[in-house]
Formats: C-alpha cells, structure tokens, sequence
C-alpha cells in the first residue's frame, strides 16, 4: 500500500522538480488565457469610444447650428425682400398718387379723385337719376348757388351724387382746389381734403362729357384720376369761367349738372380772392366748406 501511495504521488508532480512545478503551475487552467483582453486596453477602449462619441455630438452640434444659420438667413432674404416689394410699392403709389392724383396734379386737368376707401360700399343704381332733372341749392360759406341735375344724360353719376346728397356725405366738406390758368374750377367734395378721397366706391364709364371738350361757365362735372374713368366718386368740380379741358385716354368728365343762379357771387366771394401763395393752382386764398346741399 505505501509503495503505491508513492508511485501516484510521483507521477503527479511534474518533470524538473521545483521549478517545473512552477511552470505548471503557470500554464494550469488558474492561469488567464493569453488571448484575454487585459485591464489596460479595455480601460483604453472606453476611453476611445468616450472620444468617439464626444467627437459626434460636437459634429452633430455643429451640424444644428449650421442648418439653424441657414433657415435663419433664408428667413431674413425673405423678410428683406417683402420690405422691398412693399417700399416699392408705396413709392410708386406716391409717385403715380403726385402726379395724377394730389395736390400736385398738372394744372391742365382736374384733379382725379377718390382713392376709395378701405371699406367699399356699393355703388348707387343709376336707376336712382329717375331719368329727370334734379333741382337744388349748393352752399359754399354763405354763398348760395342754384344747380340743376341731369338724371337723363348722366344717369349713373346723379344717381351717386343725389345719394351722397341725402346721406349728408357732403355736409362740412372743404373745396380743397382752385385753378385761375389756363382751366378755371374749384373743386369740392374730398372727405379727406387733399384730391385722395372718396365715397368708399368708384364708377364709370365717363358720361356727358362734351365733344370738344368745351366746358362753359356754371357747368358741373365729376374729377376723377388722369386716365381712369372708373375712378369718379364724390369729387366734382365747378368751372367759374368758360374752360378748355382737355380730353386724356378715359375720354372728358362727366357733367352732371350746372350753375342756374349765383356764379358771380361764387366769383366775388371766392375765385376772385386767389389761390394760396399767389399760386395758379392749389388751396384757395378763402377756405371754403359746403354748408348746406340739398337736391329734389
């Protein structure tokens, strides 16, 4: 039995003695495989994955700002260029509104009118002239003048005067334009005192308006905008002295009436005291309101 013991121990204990063991000892299934990742590079690993994922969310920081810079500048082209179109627009409203529509109309036409107003209204029914003529009274100050209206001629443009009449619309207006060259008018009825305003609606076609452009003293006829006949609205105008006025691409003005009684009262009263600054064209010396105005 000891003899055995011995033999098993022997073939138990490695070749080489001590160190033999030790080197046994190294290479038994303790022992860490060699291809076992070591502490050092899985610690290196993380690191580099830490960098890896610093680096995309810097790119895709950036990536965000980039696009917010260019939603940003596509946003301000746009803006810019609305504010253009809109300055433009005015400037050319203003340009067009001097010359063919304001204070500063050529001398050579009766102011146009009426921009109309933001609110339009519907335009009276030229049903409303009756086909007749319309007796009245304008009074401008404390001058009174006799008028006469023809429904029959100019059906359309009575039927918005005698309207505008019975509302009171023209009650307290100012006639804002005198002309003594070349044309002789003044011209009433702008709610906004300056040749811009107007009922709230527009017409035409231009009416009555006579063949050779002729318009003799006492008539009564509608300003309107150069070259636009569907422009007329409450402006109109008295001639105080026979007139030539030319006709432009809208045709002449319509005449809807004339001056029966009380035009050289009109003269002594009012024309005959001149347009401010000694100007041939613009506010009269005189201010002048319709006090009353009445048609039947």
């Amino acid at each position: 039995m000891r003899t055995s013991v011995i033999a098993a121990t022997d073939r138990a204990r490695p070749v080489g003695g001590r160190a033999g063991f030790a080197r046994a000892r190294r290479g038994c299934v303790g022992s860490p495989p060699q291809d076992f990742p070591r502490r050092s590079s899985v610690a290196t690993n993380d690191r580099q994955a830490r960098e890896e994922r610093s680096r995309l969310r810097t790119y895709q920081a950036r990536q965000e700002v980039h696009r917010r810079s260019v939603r940003r500048r596509t946003r301000d082209n746009v803006l810019a260029g609305v504010g253009l179109v809109v300055v433009l627009a005015l400037a050319t409203g203003a340009q067009l509104f001097y010359f063919s529509g304001g204070p500063g109309a050529p001398a050579a036409e009766p102011t146009p009118s009426p921009t109309p107003s933001a609110e339009a209204t519907e335009v009276p029914s030229p049903d409303l002239a009756e086909d007749r003529t319309w007796v009245g009274a304008l009074t401008l100050n404390d001058t009174s003048l006799s008028i006469e209206l023809d429904g029959a001629a100019a059906p359309q443009a009575v039927a918005s005067t005698v309207t505008l009449v019975d509302s009171g619309f023209y009650d307290g207006l100012t006639c804002h334009r005198l002309t003594t060259d070349g044309i002789f008018v003044l011209q009433c009825g702008d709610p906004n005192g300056d040749g811009s305003g107007g009922p709230g609606y527009s017409y035409g076609p231009v009416e009555n308006a006579p063949a050779d452009d002729v318009y003799p003293a006492g008539t009564i006829a509608m300003a309107r905008q150069g070259g636009v006949a569907e422009s007329q609205g409450s402006q109109f105008f008295i001639v105080y002295e026979d007139s030539t006025i030319p006709s432009d691409a809208a045709g002449g003005y319509t005449v809807i009436g004339r001056v029966t009684d009380g035009l050289d009262a009109l003269r002594a009263d009012i024309t005959d005291q001149g347009v401010a600054d000694d100007a041939a064209d613009g506010a009269p010396v005189r201010p002048v309101s319709i006090t009353s105005f009445i048609v039947e």
